[in-house]
């Protein structure tokens, strides 16, 4: 199987460890299978003579035997548990990074919680396939190895009886296992569906209160966990059916093995000794027979949650590094569409785009929801994939560059303005790598300045130190975007972008900062994305979009003078600000 082989992938730089835990596993299991044969002699040397000597010498050949047997039984568990956890530890690393590497398409196919899930419950079930399965199966083979031979030794009459029951145990493991894997994917296929509806749920609490939707949500989510319980449930059944199962076909041979037994001891024809030592090691070998049905289960959960992390691993990102990306020289930004088309499963929604952008031109994108604005702009630093050869930076084909010095030389401020759990002054800062902390200090008040919040900073109990909180609930919309256009002007970008970055700041704040923004554009190529006149009217370079096509061009005095959608957009904007004065 090919889950087989990408498991050894993993347990292969830990494979010492491995082997010396399994080697741990043998001299334990040794040690402790001394015991019975310690017993049987003696009691077959007591029933001739009971001496001091005799019991104390026995007595500390068993202490001895399990003392030994402690040690390596320790040891066996330190190192393949640790083994296992660093599986664990390397499948979850490899797991989120093949996640951050995806294109925004594939978070959009797939749900959040259902990734969360995939990343803990299933990555946990794995690791039991490490550690204690591993554990458990070396164990009982080792145990069945020794014992077996042993046991034949002392009675191959007994032993071949009991030889009989076993067949129906393996039958037993072989169909309760599959039905425990089948089971077990409905299990976490729900699972990953109740943590993607509490993801969904917690991060959307605003809407879902604003829209008294509590009662709604709470017994949906009633419903999922209902259907989740009557799935784990279904599995239950199974695992534990699985232990008592063995119990009885094991017991059975038990009572088979004792009624023969018994007599044949009576008759002398196997020693008192020596039929308690059998007993004793059938009593060994039952405990790790009914281990391995506790094996069985946990390799059928670990494959199907295997299964399902490969899944997702195994997607290859559709925006990556072409084999014959080259470092190129610092981006000076250049921009030129050629003829470019794109479209959203199977719809273009941008048709024969061509435009040039010089070095240090500031160009604007205006036009209704839906006609292209956000899509064309993505493109430049590839969060979405166009056709080879329709759009250039300073004269190369934009999949030349590689993605890391493409997107360095790029400040991009997207439409939702996403903050992370930490301080203002890490959101601010984020993606700058500077040691000194006086000197990121500083870039830090700079950045906060040109995106006019500093005033607002100083207000806050701990200024640059205040923590946000998860996607900057305790800041306002406004304040937001600013925090968004300050981590995007920190990086001292050569293109920068602003994707409808000032449509939550009021009128007063969006001219601050445009004319913060005036100084800092000086030299560099900037987009700019608004359905407000008053953020676009400034730039070299205005283009309308209406259905994936760039219908006007031109300065704002230009554009107005064609009478057309620009300038209507503009007499509509007019006199919504009259209206608004006035009421």
């Amino acid at each position: 199987m090919k889950e087989h082989k990408i498991l050894w992938q993993y347990i292969k730089p830990y494979r010492f460890t491995v082997l010396l835990g399994i080697v741990c596993i043998l001299v334990s299991m040794l040690t402790s299978l001394l015991i019975p044969y310690i017993v049987g002699k003696a009691v077959d040397d007591l029933a001739e003579e009971i001496t001091w000597k005799k019991v104390l010498e026995y007595s500390s050949a068993v202490l001895l035997a399990s003392f030994i047997s402690g040690i390596f039984l320790f040891l066996q568990r330190r190192l393949l548990i640790n083994a296992s956890r660093h599986i664990e530890y390397d499948m979850r690393q490899d797991f989120f990074n093949s996640l951050i590497y995806q294109p925004m398409e594939f978070f959009q196919r797939n749900r959040v919680g259902d990734l969360m899930a995939r990343a803990t419950n299933d990555l946990a079930a794995v690791r039991q396939i490490v550690g204690p399965m591993i554990l458990y199966s070396f164990q009982a083979i080792f145990a069945i190895s020794v014992v077996l031979p042993i046991l034949i030794s002392l009675s191959a009459k007994l032993t071949f009886l009991l030889l009989l029951i076993m067949p129906l145990v393996s039958i037993a493991v072989k169909i309760l296992g599959q039905i425990i894997h089948n089971r077990f994917e409905k299990v976490q296929e729900k699972f990953s569906e109740i943590t993607a509806m509490a993801q969904e749920n917690l991060a959307g609490v605003r809407v879902i209160r604003a829209f008294v939707r509590e009662e709604s949500e709470i017994k949906k989510f009633e419903k999922l966990n209902r259907e989740y319980a009557a799935q784990n449930l279904s599995l239950v059944k199974y695992s534990a059916a699985m232990r008592p199962l063995l119990f009885f076909l094991i017991g059975l041979g038990f009572v088979v093995i004792v009624a023969v037994g018994v007599p044949m001891a009576v008759r002398g024809e196997i020693s008192a000794g020596d039929f308690t030592a059998f007993i004793l090691y059938l009593q060994r070998m039952i405990w790790y027979l009914i281990a391995m049905g506790y094996v069985v289960n946990l390799y059928q959960r670990g494959m199907a949650s295997l299964k399902r992390v490969r899944q997702v691993q195994e997607i290859e990102p559709k925006i990556k590094d072409l084999p014959n990306a080259i470092t190129k020289p610092r981006i000076k930004g250049e921009i030129e569409f050629r003829n470019l088309s794109f479209s959203y499963n199977g719809v273009k929604v941008l048709k024969n785009i061509n435009l040039k952008i010089k070095s240090g031109q500031t160009v604007a994108f205006v036009g209704k929801t839906g006609s292209g604005k956000t899509t064309l702009i993505s493109l430049i630093p590839r969060l979405l994939e166009t056709d080879e050869d329709t759009l250039f930076i300073d004269g190369v084909p934009v999949k030349k560059y590689r993605l890391k010095d493409l997107r360095r030389a790029i400040g991009f401020v997207p439409q939702e303005s996403f903050l992370f759990s930490d301080t203002l002054a890490a959101n601010i800062a984020f993606g700058i790598e500077e040691e000194n902390t006086e000197k990121l200090k500083e870039m830090i008040e700079k950045a906060a300045d040109v995106a006019s919040l500093t005033e607002e900073i100083k207000l806050f109990p701990y200024g640059f130190d205040q923590l946000v909180g998860e996607r900057g609930i305790t800041l306002s919309g406004g304040q937001k975007q600013r925090v968004c256009i300050a981590r995007a002007i920190i990086r001292n970008p050569q293109i920068l972008i602003l994707d409808d970055a000032l449509s939550s700041v009021d009128t007063a704040t969006e001219e601050a900062i445009l004319k913060n923004l005036k100084d800092f554009r000086n030299g560099r190529t900037t987009l700019i994305v608004s359905h407000r006149i008053s953020t676009v009217c400034d730039a070299d370079l205005i283009c309308v979009l209406r259905d994936g096509e760039i219908v006007e061009r031109g300065t704002h005095q230009e554009l107005l003078k064609l009478q057309g959608e620009y300038a209507s957009l503009y007499r509509r904007q007019l006199l919504e600000q009259e209206i608004e004065a006035v009421t």
